[in-house]
């Protein structure tokens, strides 16, 4: 290339990149509003102002949000590059990060503010008689590491942090059910897998083995008496739109990764066959995330945890569910309806694994209304 080549591709180049913030403050300006830029000088330019302004900009930029997805597009299609939420495993696998990041980076602060937020709400169940039963839920990378790095096989067991976590509330008198083992010898013997290939939640099978192995749990611990509430079940089969692959944020991904059928059983009462409801009043109330959402309240509906765990117990259940919050929002929620506690013996607390240390709002001391 000559020089004069050189000069023209340069000032192309830095023409092109001074180019967009001139585009956005035009556009702004001709929607009749202030450039957004113009915030920078609003007050006193901080590390955190800046770095909040920075944000600002790059979310409302209209050429970021035409240009974008279509670089992201053809980075994946490439290169493999899913973007900054997720990691592209094996075989077609995909991995949400902060899943794996879980694993892998030191999280002591969570781990102490987790313990004592779990049996802060433990005593204060205990004050009203009422049991605590902990579920965390192994992500995905804990059950499968194989099918995210070539370095383990299937063989291989990866310790969850949240292991750790389990042993130490076990000897402050906090019982929990143990899904790491269950999944780690089911895994072996089951045909589908436990959990999606390109979403961060388990399967149908392994949302229904959850279940009754928490059913088990309570009959052996003597904490509830099954009820006389009837229940079957009906296969049907669904199809689901991954959650990472829209993560991405990638125009047409369902054309590059198509959806997945899954076959799940719906939770029906046998003498009607009226679809699972739950029943505020049960004795058995179950607080949770996204894991307690899928397959239950969205598609297919009827099918997920809570179904299977009142047809393993033989009756209704109360809950509580918010998806990201089961470190704290859900505990809020449940100060702001104390009357969902009222005649309750047993409560449920189900989190997904990276909530340790990621959970939204963190592991907050939540005080339940006398």
């Amino acid at each position: 290339m000559t020089r004069p080549q050189c000069w023209i591709f340069t000032g192309g180049f830095l023409a092109l990149i001074y180019a967009v913030p001139f585009i956005q403050a035009g556009l702004e300006m001709s929607g009749g509003r202030a450039p957004r830029f113009l915030g920078l000088f609003s007050q006193i330019p901080t590390q955190a102002h800046l770095r909040a302004q920075e944000r600002q900009l790059e979310d409302l930029s209209v050429v970021a949000k035409s240009v974008r997805p279509w670089m992201q597009r053809t980075a994946f299609s490439l290169l493999g590059d899913a973007g900054e939420k997720v990691i592209t495993g094996k075989q077609g696998w995909l991995f949400y990060k902060p899943d794996v990041r879980f694993l892998v980076e030191p999280a002591q602060a969570g781990m102490r503010e987790s313990f004592a937020a779990i049996t802060d709400f433990r005593d204060q169940l205990a004050r009203r008689d009422i049991k605590l039963l902990l579920l965390p839920v192994p992500g995905k990378p804990t059950v499968y590491p194989e099918k995210l790095t070539s370095r383990l096989g299937s063989g291989d067991r990866v310790r969850s942090p949240a292991e750790d976590l389990m042993v130490r509330l076990q000897r402050a008198g906090v019982e929990s059910v143990d899904l790491y083992g269950l999944f780690a010898g089911a895994r072996n013997v089951t045909r589908e897998p436990l959990y999606l290939l390109r979403d961060t939640h388990w399967s149908p099978a392994a949302a229904r083995q959850a279940a009754e192995t928490v059913a088990a749990k309570l009959e052996s611990l003597g904490w509830i008496r099954p009820g006389s509430t009837e229940y079957a079940v009906r296969e049907v089969t669904l199809t689901r739109a991954s959650d990472i692959t829209q993560m991405m944020r990638i125009p047409n991904m369902n054309r590059l990764l198509a959806p997945e059928t899954l076959r799940s059983e719906q939770v029906v009462r046998h003498d009607s066959s009226e679809l699972y409801r739950d029943d505020a009043s049960s004795s058995v109330l179950v607080l949770g995330d996204s894991f307690l959402r899928i397959y239950q309240t969205d598609e297919p509906r009827g099918a997920g945890f809570i179904a299977h765990l009142a047809r393993a117990l033989r009756m209704p259940l109360a809950s509580v569910v918010n998806d990201g919050g089961a470190s704290t929002l859900v505990r809020q929620e449940l100060a702001r309806r104390p009357e969902l506690l009222r005649g309750k013996k047993v409560l449920i607390w189900e989190f997904v694994e990276r909530d340790i240390h990621f959970g939204a709002e963190g592991w907050k001391s939540v005080r339940l209304p006398d």
